[in-house]
């Protein structure tokens, strides 16, 4: 079948879950022999790429604002779909862009949606924004025709919030094994000795608590450790800039990384800490898991469904202080450290894009074949009639 994948900022994924997602989904189902069309945005995906691991890419320009920039190319991907493209069926990314289903739809494309985490509770958004989010999230089961997000936690707030229970697809894992050292030289890291934070750097994924609970703990109870905060975001420069100045020397911030060296550092890390305080399943947290790391989380509830018995979580409502003392802790005890490493080696070993790959094949599937002529009811078919 036919297939658009829309919503994102297109692939290869070079800024957040939702790209990594895209690009396992794509390949996988492009393997597969399903013909996969990814809509990109052309100041992210260099537009002179076609194709990327059998998935064909269509640049469309859109507004870079931070309001706008999602809405205007996913509206923009959907008309084009539509129209051009064509598919069996279209996948659409983020709950906001909910409404543009019904572009899809009323071309006989069925869509899919996943809605991820609550978008709606992300504090950089303003009140208007906001209000925006939650109409889209509440009316996504209405426009789109199969709804779904990446975590069990997530699922039971949108039913007590919206009264409508959605779909659960987890995202997956895949280890690529890289375990060189050369990323970790060029930043001036030793394996073992640093503590590793990767997303985008907005205040709902917390950087500045690590950054503060980190400086809290002098260079002897750390026991010479550093830290390294890999991320960026687009739109939220005075941000970053904040949390900049808030660093003692220790800390390094080398931007984004990705593959080789992204999984390098992932690697070779002392443990992995994710303070975010949103959103649903988050890639990095599995993939911190799968390259067996001791992951250190906030205790929101998708976060602790995503790593079980297998990470320790700190209080995200009592904030500093709390992240703090888990550190020291760690710090303190190695053996609890490694004690950790084996049981997300563990818990990582559940998650499989292929896995993730065969429940979203069989969701386009099952809503192409819902919007074709449905099987007349027994009671309107008429009996075989008998042959001599």
């Amino acid at each position: 079948m036919k297939i658009a994948i829309l919503g994102t900022r297109g692939i290869p994924a070079s800024y957040s879950g939702f790209e990594t997602a895209v690009e396992q989904l794509a390949s996988r189902l492009s393997a597969r022999g399903h013909e996969v069309v990814v809509y990109c945005r052309p100041h992210v995906v260099d537009r002179k790429l076609t194709r990327y691991k059998g998935a064909e890419l269509v640049h469309l320009r859109t507004i870079q604002n931070k309001y706008l920039d999602t809405f205007v190319h996913t509206f923009r991907s959907a008309i084009h779909a539509a129209r051009v493209t064509r598919p069996d069926a279209a996948l659409f990314f983020i709950a906001g862009n909910s409404p543009l289903c019904l572009i899809t739809s009323r071309h006989n494309i069925p869509a899919v949606i996943n809605i991820d985490g609550l978008d709606s509770d992300r504090g950089k958004w303003p009140g208007l924004a906001k209000a925006y989010l939650r109409f889209a999230e509440g009316r996504a089961p209405r426009w789109a025709d199969r709804t779904i997000t990446d975590s069990h936690a997530v699922a039971e707030v949108y039913e007590r919030r919206y009264g409508t229970r959605i779909g659960v697809v987890p995202y997956g894992v895949e280890d690529p094994g890289f375990d060189g050292t050369e990323t970790l030289e060029r930043l001036g890291l030793e394996p073992g000795k640093y503590v590793l934070f990767v997303g985008r750097l907005e205040p709902e994924n917390n950087p500045h608590l690590l950054v503060e609970a980190f400086a809290r703990i002098g260079a002897d109870r750390s026991n010479g450790m550093k830290l390294a905060i890999v991320g960026g975001a687009p739109y939220a420069s005075d941000y970053i800039r904040q949390v900049w100045c808030s660093a003692d020397p220790r800390v390094v911030f080398p931007g984004y990384v990705f593959g080789r060296g992204y999984w390098e550092l992932q690697r070779h890390a002392y443990l992995f800490c994710a303070p975010t305080e949103v959103g649903g399943t988050h890639p990095v947290i599995l993939e911190a898991m799968a390259a067996g790391n001791c992951v250190l989380v906030n205790d929101h509830a998708p976060n602790v469904e995503t790593v079980g018995d297998a990470g320790l979580t700190f209080s995200g409502k009592e904030g500093v202080p709390s992240l703090t003392a888990q550190l020291e802790r760690l710090f303190d005890e190695p053996e609890l450290v490694e004690h950790y490493r084996a049981r997300a080696r563990e818990r990582a070993r559940r998650y499989s894009w292929d896995a993730v790959t065969d429940e979203y094949e069989q969701l386009l599937i099952n809503v192409r074949e819902m919007g074709g002529p449905g099987v007349l009811p027994a009671e309107l078919v008429d009996p075989p009639v008998a042959t001599a």
